[in-house]
């Protein structure tokens, strides 16, 4: 059974280059911080980044060191079995609710777990039509 629960998750978007995902995930490590979910693409000339660490505030301060503006947000993380199906069964609940699901990214590893992490029109209502 699907999991739900309020996060915070660090954006922020820099000049894309090459090499700037080890730059990030350089000074990240450096600071003794896990990355727990990450999704990082460019568009247009520009690196997009939005993860989710176990100390968002140490996180914050290394990531001001490269000079970018972060902006801290409330996301929701589900966890749920790794079996097939398990996320429809998520992405039907929050479509029957009539919520719309602005972006989503997860991973399954090989565990018997895996996470997604959603950012909604309405996370409140998502997080209750979940945890129902």
């Amino acid at each position: 059974m699907a999991k739900a629960k309020r996060i915070k998750q660090l954006s922020f978007t820099m000049p894309n280059r090459v090499g700037l995902l080890s730059e990030v995930s350089t000074a990240i490590a450096g600071a003794k911080v896990n990355i727990n979910a990450i999704c990082a693409y460019e568009m247009e000339d520009r690196a997009y980044f939005m993860l989710t660490t176990e100390s968002n505030a140490k996180a914050k301060k290394v990531l001001g060191s490269l000079g970018v503006e972060i902006k801290e947000e409330d996301v929701i993380a589900v966890e749920m079995p790794n079996r097939v199906g398990e996320l429809q069964k998520v992405a039907k609940k929050i479509a029957d609710a009539g919520i719309d699901i602005n972006y989503m990214y997860g991973t399954t590893g090989t565990g018997k777990s895996s996470t997604c992490v959603f950012r909604t029109a309405d996370d409140k209502k998502a997080l209750r039509v979940i945890n129902r």
